[in-house]
């Protein structure tokens, strides 16, 4: 059984995010706060948290400090951070400063729910339009002018076949389970291939992996 804290200060929206928890997982312990004081102190009443949803507008949270705060705090409870603001530098903000995911409050109900499902598997969450465009030339730019991570074509040699495949299912946005169906192998595989690909390629979390592998030409790497 799941205890998932939800942190934010609208009434509704917690309202409405437990329910796509409870259809989910009808067992699930759900506990709510209002502010970012109130879910440090009861993150440490619970040391048995598998969860944090973390609204980045609530009282304390002082943008993104208030999740450098809680994963200071508490750097084994994975935290996901729930917004209206869906700015592609602002999520990417937050998987820098260690969330575990990002889900915008617009999102549809379906969407919300997969999210929740890849969190709780122990991957990262990208939202789909942010992964799309990654893939934009204008945002390929900007990765290259911030100094994040680009592949060296001697790592990416040192990815097996089925690697690569899997890494350029990983990089339009497919969740394990996806990849899974598509290349017709069981999930437990395609997590050790993703666990191999994050080492071999020296990055720290599945969206490091998209974003440094967003404009690879996989069909140059696949013809060997």
């Amino acid at each position: 059984m799941y205890k998932i804290l939800v942190a934010d200060d609208h009434p509704l929206f917690r309202e409405a995010i437990q329910s796509v928890i409870a259809s989910a997982y009808p067992d699930a312990d759900i506990l709510e706060t209002e502010s970012l004081d109130e879910a440090l102190i009861m993150a440490q009443a619970d040391d048995d948290l598998d969860l944090v949803l973390l609204d980045l507008n609530m009282p304390g949270m002082n943008g993104l400090n208030g999740l450098i705060s809680i994963r200071n705090e508490f750097p084994t409870i994975p935290v996901v951070i729930v917004s209206a603001e869906d700015d592609k530098q602002i999520v990417l903000q937050a998987i820098t400063c260690g969330a575990v995911g990002f889900i915008s409050k617009s999102s549809p109900r379906a969407q919300m729910t997969e999210a929740l499902e890849q969190i709780l598997k122990g991957n990262v969450y990208l939202p789909p339009d942010i992964i799309r465009q990654t893939q934009d030339p204008n945002m390929q730019r900007h990765r290259k002018s911030s100094n994040n991570p680009e592949i060296p074509s001697e790592l990416l040699m040192s990815l097996t076949r089925r690697q690569l495949l899997v890494l350029e299912r990983m990089v339009t946005g497919e969740s394990n389970k996806q990849i899974a169906y598509q290349l017709n192998i069981a999930e437990t595989t395609v997590k050790a291939h993703v666990s191999a690909i994050l080492s071999k390629l020296g990055v720290h979390n599945r969206v490091q992996a998209i974003l440094a592998a967003s404009d690879i030409n996989f069909s140059n790497y696949l013809r060997r």
